[in-house]
């Protein structure tokens, strides 16, 4: 069994002690829920000016105590309730330790998955998506990735040191390698300058990935591309993995690599509304670094996104046949 699961709120008299995002219960059994958040409190300390992402699943639980549960008028339901969610804690991950968290992060959603139940994972810098989408294959072939952020994290990352195989900017060249993703189908939607390398958008598309960049997605408009991504992942299982450096710093402060003109809070949340009726079986919100946030305001944003994906989990398919 995976190293799933913190300590439970406990009851002293009248009061009870909380802890679990927006005070769902705590199981380190997922057996019955159909949808479980996981905790990666991971980063590997290799961002050059911006270490914290590892803080990201206690602020995020912290702060969605500011979240309510339903959103009329698209929404007018309980996901929470209709999902039976569980938090079932932290993945045992260590920060620094990129190969031996991989696999604790692995076995942790393998867990939730194994028992039936959709993981959101809370960040934790974007290398954690490689681990939870090794899960999320096994038991669904031809999984996409829809990997909505201000990077591509597709650079080549070519030398022989760990640190430069695996790091945030090498995610999913990474996982484009191992295969655990049809590349076909899978999409990059918004990233934007300035980045490192001035032909990393050619090289994500040379990989095979879609790309729709930043530029492309305001002109086309989100609603609209929403409306395509729906069509074109028809009858497709996707892993929807969630940056928070999509939104504009102006909104989001509290990430690693902050990066001008993004998705103001209403644009970001309403895309997410917009992809309503996609296969989503897995996700992960990454990248809130609570040193460099601004009274909790990222983690609140990032507690709001992770109620958005579970009303799609809700929507989903392959969930709703189930609920």
């Amino acid at each position: 069994m995976a190293k799933i699961g913190i300590m439970p709120p406990t009851k002293t008299g009248a009061f009870a002690a909380t802890g679990a995002f927006m005070n769902v219960p705590f199981s380190s059994d997922p057996a019955g829920a159909k949808a479980a958040i996981l905790g990666v409190p991971f980063d590997a300390g290799l961002h050059p000016t911006r270490i914290g992402a590892r803080s990201g699943p206690a602020s995020i639980r912290e702060q969605s105590l500011l979240v309510r549960p339903y959103q009329p008028p698209h929404a007018a339901f309980n996901p929470l309730e209709s999902l039976g969610l569980v938090d079932c804690g932290d993945a045992d991950a260590a920060p620094g330790l990129i190969e031996e968290s991989f696999q604790e992060i692995e076995s942790a959603a393998g867990a939730i998955l194994n028992a039936g139940a959709a993981p959101l994972a809370f960040g934790g810098d974007g290398m954690i998506s490689l681990p939870l989408m090794r899960a999320a294959t096994k038991g669904h072939a031809g999984l996409a990735v829809l990997h909505i952020d201000a990077h591509t994290d597709t650079y080549r990352g070519d030398g022989n040191a760990v640190h430069d195989r695996y790091n945030v900017a090498t995610t999913f060249t990474r996982a484009a390698e191992e295969g655990v993703v049809d590349l076909a189908k899978s999409y990059h939607v918004g990233p934007r300058g300035p980045v490192m390398v001035g032909d990393v958008f050619e090289h994500t598309r040379g990989v095979g990935y879609n790309l729709i960049d930043g530029t492309e997605l305001y002109e086309r408009g989100l609603v609209e591309t929403a409306a395509g991504l729906r069509k074109e992942l028809e009858g497709v299982p996707v892993y929807l993995c969630f940056d928070m450096d999509f939104f504009d710093p102006s909104c989001a402060p509290g990430v690693c690599t902050p990066t001008w003109g993004g998705a103001t809070a209403r644009e970001g949340l309403g895309f997410l509304q917009a992809l309503s009726g996609i296969d989503f079986v897995a996700a992960d919100i990454n990248t809130v670094s609570p040193p460099h946030d601004t009274a909790g305001m990222t983690a609140f944003l990032a507690a709001t996104v992770a109620l958005e994906i579970l009303t799609l989990f809700c929507a989903a398919p392959g969930m709703a046949a189930r609920l």
